[in-house]
């Protein structure tokens, strides 16, 4: 059976390793699968959740897409546009939030570890984003996405959405219920700083991540100044996660490499740090540093950078916008 494939990154700008091994790599991964149908999305609306400089944003959108095709996505082999120029994106998650409950929201983690304390100024987009999520995704009648750990509650929250509306308006599968993908060989990209923090571009310390951008003399240093602790190379899993900053650097090289943990620590038992960093870093500089070169030069093309969006949109469009009219004409419009 083939699998219809929805998912999209948000166009924040500085874009690191743990973007690239917690989405981009798995997108690559799942265009070139067989019996796979990919639509990826830079979800632009979901990035005014929070205030944005409009100037930054269209750079940065410009440089998701580059990053995107600098890392193997294929505009031939997947879909790939921009959210806001696709308006059923919008008209659904206004449907599709007169289904949803305040209760299911309220339920929401994530929304609770963003606004902070002060939620009574967090804004309302950023509140119903998840329901935005949910239109995405079920516009295309994907029948998986592909989430990490910190999206998992998200999709449950789209998978009652769509079951909620097929029974509301007694129309049985006509929102395809998605499964979710769990990446295989992927371990949560960490700061290198801080193992116990993920890797963020909002961190004050650009030594605390790897951006697709940095050079190879960039990476070889960042790697070199990685913290670690004074034990020696773990022989086995046991007691990892007592050392967040050294299971995060295996967990690289793993989710880099396409093996194992197990496997990674196998093959560093017993040798030294400063061997372990250095087989780390020339993986490092050999998977990113190509991508990064590519970034540059796409960067400069723009005309190629918008074709590339305006043939997406007509794409994502067609299927989108005759998903949206059926779903009208189910509820009365």
């Amino acid at each position: 059976m083939s699998k219809k494939i929805f998912s999209g990154v948000q166009p924040s700008g500085n874009l690191h390793l743990g973007n690239y091994l917690g989405a981009i790599k798995n997108f690559v991964e799942l265009q070139n699968e067989k019996d796979s149908e990919c639509v990826y999305c830079i979800v632009d609306l979901h990035a005014i959740t929070v205030k944005q400089n409009p100037n930054e944003l269209k750079k940065n959108i410009k440089e998701t897409l580059a990053t995107f095709i600098a890392s193997g996505l294929d505009p031939k082999k997947s879909i790939i546009f921009n959210q806001s120029s696709v308006s059923a994106h919008s008209e659904g998650a206004w449907i599709l939030s007169c289904v949803a409950r305040m209760g299911w929201l309220n339920r929401m983690t994530q929304f609770k570890e963003k606004a902070g304390k002060d939620k009574e100024k967090a804004s309302i987009g950023l509140y119903a984003y998840p329901v935005l999520m949910a239109a995405d995704i079920l516009l295309y009648d994907a029948t998986h996405v592909p989430v990490g750990n910190d999206q998992k509650q998200h999709l449950e929250l789209c998978r009652d959405i769509a079951q909620r509306f097929n029974n509301d308006f007694n129309s049985p599968d006509f929102l395809k219920v998605p499964e979710p993908l769990i990446q295989k060989h992927f371990s949560r990209i960490m700061s290198l700083k801080d193992g116990t923090k993920k890797m963020s571009k909002s961190d004050p310390s650009d030594l605390s991540r790897i951006n697709l951008t940095d050079e190879k003399d960039e990476i070889i240093n960042k790697i070199k100044k990685a913290k670690t602790d004074t034990m020696s190379m773990p022989g086995s899993g046991e007691n990892l996660s007592k050392r967040p900053e050294v299971e995060n650097l295996l967990g690289i090289y793993a989710s880099l490499s396409s093996q194992d943990l197990k496997d990674t620590i196998k093959q560093f038992s017993g040798k030294n740090f400063s061997e372990f960093k250095e087989n780390l870093s020339e993986l490092v500089v050999e998977k990113i540093n190509p991508i990064s070169n590519e970034i540059k030069k796409l960067l400069d093309d723009e005309t190629y950078l918008s074709n590339i969006l305006f043939e997406g949109f007509q794409k994502a469009d067609k299927i989108a916008s005759k998903k949206i009219k059926l779903m009208k004409e189910i509820i009365g419009f």
